[in-house]
């Protein structure tokens, strides 16, 4: 008779990355937990269906999208773990063939984003308040899409570009004077908008507890709360599998951090650029985010 299989099955949502490889592909196998992973790709596609319907016990979110989340009482806990942080200035460019443009020179310019609630957006707009005196509220911002959490309404700032439109074509014929598009050149006719952006996110990253979270863990809070077993297990495999992986911290600045208190200032400075930005009614405490699980890795 085959061996039998008292494994708990979570069905996860988990983008294939060098830190989460070893678990994806069965490297590292778990006595306590049968994952069963989504076949979706990129994992931002199944963000949508984990905040509206709810259908991952376990799963990666960009932490603003876990934040408006949470807002609304979906039946999520954040887990310390993250599963991407990176640097945000490289994210945003310009076409030089229409003349210079800096950030203090955006105030009163249409800039183009997927989404007015993606994270990188959230995370770009408060460090050009930061860094650069710029007010993000001056600026006019363009998106495609809704946010992933349902029922939320853009600021009167933001603005949805016509049906068929595309950002990059969008900022090349000039209908965008800047646009978020990602951690690698769109185009080779445009340009980046932070031309130091190499050094001016390290300097960030420095006097803000790190390189800036993006993706970090959620787990269904009836898991959380009935099985602190699968909860330290969880916690245990994803560390095995950042290690099995061999990266090296950026610049001794590790954007895969474990732990409350490795994110903790990161997570501060996002929650506050959220609750301004009208994303979330009100700031959240760090530890409000963990209190369903932080006991548990204690």
């Amino acid at each position: 008779m085959p061996e039998r299989d008292d494994r708990t099955k979570l069905y996860t949502l988990l983008g294939d990355y060098p830190q989460t490889r070893a678990l994806r592909t069965g490297a590292l196998r778990s006595e306590l937990i049968d994952f069963t992973f989504a076949d979706i790709a990129p994992a931002n596609r199944g963000f949508k269906p984990l905040v509206r319907d709810h259908v991952f016990d376990l799963g990666e979110l960009a932490i603003v999208t876990f934040l408006m989340a949470k807002a609304q009482g979906a039946p999520y806990a954040l887990l310390p773990v993250t599963v991407m942080g990176r640097g945000q200035l490289q994210t945003v460019f310009y076409n030089p063939a229409r003349g210079p443009l800096a950030p203090a020179d955006l105030p009163g310019r249409r800039v183009g984003v997927r989404s007015y609630s993606v994270t990188t957006g959230v995370w770009l707009r408060g460090m050009l308040e930061e860094m650069y005196g710029v007010d993000p509220a001056r600026i006019r911002w363009v998106t495609f899409e809704d946010a992933h959490v349902a029922g939320y309404k853009d600021p009167p700032h933001v603005e949805r570009a016509a049906a068929g439109k595309e950002l990059v074509a969008m900022l090349l014929a000039g209908e965008l004077d800047a646009a978020i598009a990602g951690d690698t050149l769109p185009d080779p006719r445009l340009a980046p908008l932070v031309p130091d952006a190499e050094a001016q996110n390290l300097a960030f990253a420095r006097s803000h507890g790190g390189v800036p979270v993006n993706h970090m863990l959620v787990i269904r809070e009836e898991i959380a709360a009935a099985r602190p077993d699968l909860v330290r297990e969880v916690w245990r495999l994803f560390r095995a599998s950042k290690e099995a992986a061999g990266l090296p911290p950026a610049d001794g600045l590790d954007p895969l951090r474990f732990g409350v208190e490795g994110v903790r200032r990161s997570l501060e400075a996002v929650i506050g650029y959220a609750a301004k930005q009208k994303l979330i009614p009100h700031p959240f405490t760090v530890d409000e985010l963990f209190s369903a699980t932080k006991h548990w890795l204690t």
